[in-house]
């Protein structure tokens, strides 16, 4: 494999891996409203997230820094032709830090509440743009000879692309109650339960309908691995189904696993359709960009392998590391308690609350 595909193949993890990670917190942030009945419950949702998200979005900048030194053709055209949107998730990344660090400078209920509704709307935007971004990437956008983006803001908004949006705004909404059942306990997460549930068949609708528009897309245009995303879109099909499934039989393991596996497996497939072009012109295909003419040189890219080889385990092992930690859920009196059966859970339930109604 040549470094130009290794790392491409490394950018497609880190991407993965951000939609798998972020994509509950946004998912959490989304449902804020919907789920938590009031702000003790609307608390509670947050701490879920709470030991976590700030290292989950440690991908995003990994993502955007290995794209910057590894393709900085494919970088500049990005970032100049998709400035408003990007700049768009990036004022709804600010807000949604904002949100989650001042909700608790204050006790005032009227405070709380318009920080709640800005995580929700700050949430919701990036969930929303992110899969307008990279359906235009896969699909292609006008570039002209010497790869910049002639394009506007409204060519980015066709129906493909707002396809993909919607598709990962429910998905990672649907994600997001995956994790408020895993995580919580009682009403709370009773009502997670009846969101997954009602999500489901929506957000299943969206990402297969995307997936098949994809394959076809991909097809047509003779370019990608096809026969490899057909596999892998299916891979992410029976994974969304089975998390659904597992909510239904009450295993919020599983469940997890299931939409955690169907978001890995639908961005690997929007890859795989995607190589070897990084951003594909419309306008000719001359004009596209590959992971040949829009990478570093062969020594830069040499010095980055030694240095991933290096630190991704350390990070690896860290962010696995915090997980096991606050491994426990959330329970209605806001302390924690380590995973146990739901048999063992329900016995405890009322008692505990009664302790939250108390306090």
């Amino acid at each position: 494999m040549s470094l130009q595909n290794l790392w491409f193949t490394l950018i497609a993890v880190l991407w993965c891996g951000y939609f798998m990670l972020e994509g509950f917190d946004f998912g959490v942030g989304v449902l804020l409203q919907a789920v938590g009945r009031d702000e003790r419950e609307r608390g509670l949702m947050l701490r879920t997230i709470g030991p976590v998200w700030d290292g989950n979005e440690v991908w995003l900048l990994v993502a955007g820094g290995a794209t910057f030194a590894a393709f900085p053709q494919w970088y500049a055209t990005l970032f100049s032709g998709f400035y408003l949107a990007l700049l768009l998730i990036l004022v709804a990344l600010i807000v949604r830090i904002a949100a989650i660090e001042y909700r608790n400078k204050e006790t005032d209920p009227v405070w709380r509440r318009r920080w709640d509704w800005a995580h929700t709307i700050s949430a919701a935007l990036p969930a929303l743009l992110w899969g307008v971004a990279f359906g235009n990437i896969v699909r292609g956008v006008p570039i002209d000879a010497a790869h910049n983006y002639t394009g506007s803001f409204f060519t980015l908004l066709n129906p493909y692309a707002l396809l993909g949006g919607l598709t990962t705004l429910t998905v990672f909404t649907l994600h997001g109650a995956v994790f408020i059942a895993l995580k919580t306990t009682g009403e709370l997460r009773d009502r997670a339960r009846k969101a997954v549930l009602l999500l489901g068949p929506g957000a299943a609708i969206f990402a297969v309908g995307f997936l098949v528009w994809t394959l076809v897309q991909a097809s047509g245009g003779s370019r990608g691995h096809v026969a490899a995303a057909a596999v892998v879109a299916v891979i992410a099909a029976v994974s969304l189904l089975g998390g659904l499934a597992a909510t239904w039989r009450d295993r919020d393991g599983w469940a997890f696993a299931g939409t955690a596996a169907a978001i890995v497996a639908t961005a690997a497939a929007l890859f795989l359709t995607l190589h070897p072009a990084v951003m594909p012109s419309t306008t000719s295909a001359a004009y596209s960009l590959t992971v040949t003419n829009a990478s570093s040189s062969h020594y830069t890219l040499t010095v980055m392998s030694w240095v991933a080889l290096a630190f991704t385990p350390i990070v690896l092992a860290y962010q696995t590391w915090t997980y096991w930690v606050f491994r426990a859920r959330v329970n209605g009196d806001g302390k924690v308690s380590l995973p146990a059966a739901r048999k063992s859970a329900d016995k405890e339930l009322p008692h505990r609350h009664q302790e939250g109604s108390a306090a």
